[in-house]
């Protein structure tokens, strides 16, 4: 069976208009001397962009098939994700409920008003609260009770599940991903990714081993350590083996993931991320976002002085978008330009 025949068997909904561009670095790819590109999925489209619109495809074409009027999702304050699913949802025609949750301490007012979250209050999702940032368990169920809430007023709820205990949906769409990007480009030696759900760094993973690439996929942890981001790794990719009928193992003896540019955390900048965002802003003029991308470059950066990626070698960092967040890190941007 076909990798297109064993998406098919999945409903999908369509917001991508087509490929993503790939996108030569010149002058960082002398810098740095390989030979860098940037598979930009900053441009997606919907709702200001991102990873996150392959993956809405298939949760909302599940959703769409299911009769739902209601989307649920949690997600970080900042989190691209929710608005993303927010946008999807207006798309469709549909309500969101975007629970947001306390993941980053210590943040300022513009945090909670600017950014991802002004944009969610323009496409007019529902907001609600979760007071804890590391229990997904927790947090999914918090949706479901809604969701409850919302059937005894006869809506139709769909819930985004955050947890690893329901089939990893999302990542079907960076299956779809990695063959696009196999057709853009071929003999890539490593592709540099963010891991954090695991979704997007799983079906890339999986997608280019379904094209019979063997090139390096390094996923920079953005959330977790590498012990506790290997294990659930392995949890995504047998989960979403599980899905495609396919052997997972294979899978698994892939995985690479390094956390050096993780520190202090979760949606917290080190003067290492700081240097990325900027160094990227200024030898390419594109932007990065605080969380995700600019951790990725740093990892990236790392990964080059380390040796991991050798000279001349073809590499390609994945652009998962997430500007908005910009404006919610606005304060702390600020003082650390240099």
């Amino acid at each position: 069976m076909t990798q297109d025949n064993k998406l098919d068997r999945f409903p999908r909904a369509q917001f991508m208009s087509g490929p993503t561009p790939l996108e030569r670095l010149d002058r960082l790819s002398s810098e740095l001397g390989i030979d860098l590109w940037l598979k930009r999925d900053d441009l997606t489209g919907l709702g200001f962009g991102g990873n996150k619109t392959r993956q809405l495809e298939f949760y909302l074409g599940d959703a769409l098939q299911q009769g739902a009027d209601t989307i649920l999702i949690t997600g970080a304050v900042q989190s691209n994700f929710v608005r993303s699913a927010a946008a999807a949802a207006a798309k469709l025609g549909m309500q969101s409920v975007l629970q947001l949750e306390e993941r980053v301490p210590d943040m300022g007012e513009e945090y909670y008003s600017s950014g991802n979250v002004l944009l969610a209050q323009i496409l007019g999702a529902e907001h609600m609260s979760y007071p804890e940032g590391e229990d997904e368990t927790g947090a999914d169920a918090a949706l479901h009770a809604h969701a409850d809430e919302l059937k005894a007023q006869g809506r139709k709820p769909y819930v985004i599940h955050l947890g690893l205990n329901h089939p990893p949906l999302g990542a079907l769409g960076y299956v779809l991903g990695g063959q696009e990007l196999c057709q853009q480009m071929q003999d890539i030696d490593a592709i540099v990714v963010p891991s954090g759900s695991g979704a997007t760094h799983g079906g890339l993973l999986t997608g280019i081993a379904l094209d019979e690439s063997d090139a390096s996929v390094f996923g920079i942890c953005v959330r977790r350590n590498c012990e506790e981001q290997q294990a659930r790794m392995n949890t995504v990719l047998q989960k979403l083996a599980d899905l495609l009928d396919i052997n997972a193992a294979p899978l698994q003896d892939r995985i690479k993931v390094l956390d050096e540019a993780l520190p202090p955390g979760y949606g917290k900048l080190s003067g290492m991320t700081h240097a990325a965002l900027n160094k990227m802003a200024r030898t390419e003029g594109i932007f990065l976002d605080p969380v995700y991308s600019a951790k990725t470059f740093a990892g990236l950066l790392h990964l080059v002085s380390a040796g991991e990626i050798q000279p001349g070698q073809k590499v390609v960092m994945l652009h998962t978008g997430g500007l908005p967040a910009l404006f919610g890190y606005q304060n702390e941007l600020i003082d650390n330009l240099s």
